[in-house]
């Protein structure tokens, strides 16, 4: 009977901590619907992770305002990762479905290549607050915070900090320091063919930062220059 009621103590316990835990996540939403993040968990992992082999490593990043960034690169990522972004609550359960259909599909054939169901509010939920770990508990932390984000903010700041926070190179951060790395411009000045490369390059934003343009990328390029003039910006 003691040791009962001790167990059921502890449950209590660790759900109570579970639930001051999500109460401050939530009180770091309302935060930065308010307050641009300085840098992020994602940010400082690369960081540490660059480090360990060049102790002077670092990355490049620059905050600019929602109206400091094209029109272009907003639509261009619109339509390369989530074509419904305006419509949907943050969630897309159908495109979560098929992406672990085929990843399964992919593992029983022995390749490597994944695709990812996650909106643009699951992306910011992740690089904002988390890390690029993959495990069912970081996935329903991101569920979670996925819904906080889309309660709280308005698509238009969902999107200023999604494009003022994606990684777009082994140490490239930011839609900023993206467009100065690869153009020579400013993220206000990308063109269409700039907007949609860039757009296509955030899957796996290091290896296109090593090995360039490949036929896939170009190829990716292509079909996002074609569904830009599709999709709704906030």
């Amino acid at each position: 009977m003691r040791l009962r009621s001790l167990a059921a103590f502890a449950v209590l316990l660790i759900l109570c901590a579970g639930f001051l835990y999500e109460i401050g996540l939530f009180g770091m939403v309302v935060w930065f619907n308010y307050r641009n993040p300085a840098n992020t968990p994602v940010m400082q992992a690369t960081l540490a992770s660059l480090r360990a082999h060049d102790p002077n490593a670092h990355l490049t990043h620059e905050w600019v305002p929602y109206a400091g960034i094209s029109v272009n690169l907003k639509r261009a990522v619109i339509a390369s990762e989530d074509s419904s972004f305006v419509e949907h609550d943050g969630v897309e359960w159908d495109s979560i479905r098929k992406a672990w259909r085929y990843n399964q599909r992919q593992e029983e054939l022995g390749r490597s290549r994944r695709r990812g169901g996650s909106t643009i509010t699951q992306q910011l939920a992740k690089n904002l607050f988390l890390s690029n770990s993959r495990n069912y508990l970081r996935k329903g932390q991101e569920l979670i915070l996925t819904y906080m984000i889309e309660g709280v903010m308005s698509k238009r700041r969902i999107l200023e900090l999604y494009l003022n926070i994606a990684q777009w190179g082994e140490s490239t951060f930011g839609a900023q320091a993206a467009a100065r790395h690869y153009f020579r411009t400013d993220a206000a000045r990308l063109t269409t063919g700039q907007a949609a490369e860039l757009a296509s390059m955030l899957p796996n934003p290091a290896y296109y930062d090593q090995h360039g343009a490949t036929a896939y990328l170009r190829s990716h390029t292509a079909t996002v220059l074609a569904r830009m003039r599709l999709v709704e910006v906030p």
